[in-house]
């Protein structure tokens, strides 16, 4: 008999589902509020919409190449500062508010940008651009400035090193956090450097090495200490500042002329992520269009609605009645699973609604066993409520092996797969999980439903 308890499962799950659909689809409740308050006076509220989050392949978008220079960058540490840089990239973008960027390392020195929803590439490229290059340099010998500065005046060698400094592997990778202080005496900004205990120690040897020599402070290539406002190192901004005593604390600081305006948004450059290698322009660009990205979500779409329908009448057409329950189960399942996806939310591209669909023949493949464990105790002559406890019950070994082993292999490819892999596995994830609660618990609910009724009698529905 459909007890009390289920009774409470059943329409808990009914009002789970109604307020998911609303969710997914406000739009009908919208036009029925607006219905009523037209004309019965009532001022009920909308319902909030919030739309889809969809990605590069889907709303269009702007796809961007960088090649970075590695030059003097070890060859074993290379890899490790493409990662660098791609995570800096990463973080930087997301603070003008796109939403999952696409950023991964191609080959050994190429950076692919992918960001859904900016139409402009000049509007990416800003983006990208804005976040910063820092390095410390030190002073040249002597005899290293003379030979720079002779090649240059007879244009023996077209040469574009700084003839006054030279990179140290001091850089903005190691910066924890920059920060506006004022002088106390002359109450001028100045800004403050606090590195990491490498960085910190990084900055100590290069003190250590410079006593009364000037270190040079750049910032995407220009001095940040700079006497002549044209961010240019000038023979004069070759002596401020002078290292004066050895630096242990990994705090640095750098003065200038500079007024608080100018401070500030350097410390917010610098806080955003300074890279830890040097990118230029992109090597390559291209622009998706939304009506491309329009057609590809039609048809992405399309795709899973035949698919969905098609599994449905498999359903019916071979399991009957428990077949029929099942593909409400299902649709109950979608609704669930794509009002998670507005909530997280999960950015849609091809591949997360290839996991989505794929964890969808998931959820079928568990009604399934269940079906067939069904039949064959139904066969035995076992009673309607008993066939339904003892298929559920055989049933669940496979369906838990089955799903733990896909989950396992969708968290493998999340944490070690690119972004766009990331997509197929995480949408792959939260459906398989969802799948098993609505085998487990929606069918089985709906199945219960007609213990002791006489729809249970009719055998040629269940068997």
């Amino acid at each position: 008999m459909f007890r009390r308890k289920d009774s409470l499962i059943l329409i808990s799950i009914l009002i789970l589902a109604f307020v998911a659909g609303i969710f997914v689809y406000p739009q009908v409740a919208n036009r029925g509020v607006d219905y009523l308050n037209d004309n019965l006076r009532l001022h009920l509220p909308s319902v909030p919409e919030k739309p889809f989050v969809l990605g590069l392949d889907l709303q269009g978008g702007v796809s961007l190449v960088y090649e970075a220079d590695l030059s003097r960058i070890e060859e074993r540490e290379r890899s490790q500062k493409m990662e660098e840089l791609r995570d800096v990239i990463e973080r930087r973008i997301n603070i003008y508010g796109v939403t999952e960027p696409l950023v991964q390392v191609q080959g050994e020195n190429r950076l692919i940008v992918e960001l859904a929803g900016v139409k402009e590439v000049g509007e990416a490229i800003e983006m990208i651009g804005e976040t910063p290059y820092l390095e410390f340099l030190e002073s040249r010998t002597e005899e290293e400035t003379m030979e720079i500065l002779e090649k240059q005046e007879s244009e023996e060698e077209a040469s574009e090193k700084d003839p006054f400094f030279k990179p140290t592997q001091l850089t903005g990778e190691y910066l924890n956090r920059a920060s506006v202080r004022f002088d106390q005496t002359t109450s001028e900004p100045r800004i403050e450097l606090n590195f990491d205990s490498e960085g910190a120690k990084l900055f100590e040897e290069i003190t250590k090495r410079n006593l009364g020599k000037p270190l040079a402070i750049n910032l995407d290539g220009l001095s940040i200490v700079d006497t002549t406002g044209d961010g240019r190192i000038t023979e004069e901004d070759r002596y401020a500042p002078i290292v004066q005593d050895e630096i242990t604390d990994g705090r640095a600081v750098i003065t200038g002329n500079m007024d608080v305006s100018r401070a500030n948004e350097i410390v917010r450059r610098l806080n955003s992520g300074a890279l830890p290698v040097q990118i230029g322009d992109p090597i390559s660009q291209r622009t998706v269009g939304p009506t491309l990205g329009r057609i590809s979500l039609e048809e992405s779409l399309r795709a899973g609605l035949l698919g969905l329908i098609g599994v449905v009448l498999f359903m019916i057409v071979f399991y009957k009645m428990p077949g029929f329950l099942a593909s409400i189960s299902l649709a109950v399942y979608v609704t669930l699973v794509l009002s998670l996806f507005k909530l997280i939310p999960v950015t849609l591209t091809l591949a997360g609604i290839g996991g989505f669909i794929l964890s969808i023949g998931m959820a079928v493949d568990a009604n399934i066993l269940i079906f067939s464990r069904m039949r064959e105790e139904l066969k035995k002559d076992r009673s309607f409520g008993g066939a339904v406890q003892e298929g559920f019950r055989r049933a669940w070994p496979s369906i838990r092996d089955g799903n733990i082993t896909t989950l396992i292999i969708a968290l493998i490819l999340f944490f070690f797969g690119t972004s766009f892999i990331k997509g197929f596995a995480f949408t792959l994830g939260i459906g398989i999980l969802l799948s098993m609660f609505s085998a487990i618990v929606i069918t089985k609910t709906f199945i219960k439903i007609f213990e002791g009724s006489r729809i249970e009698k009719w055998k040629w529905l269940w068997k």
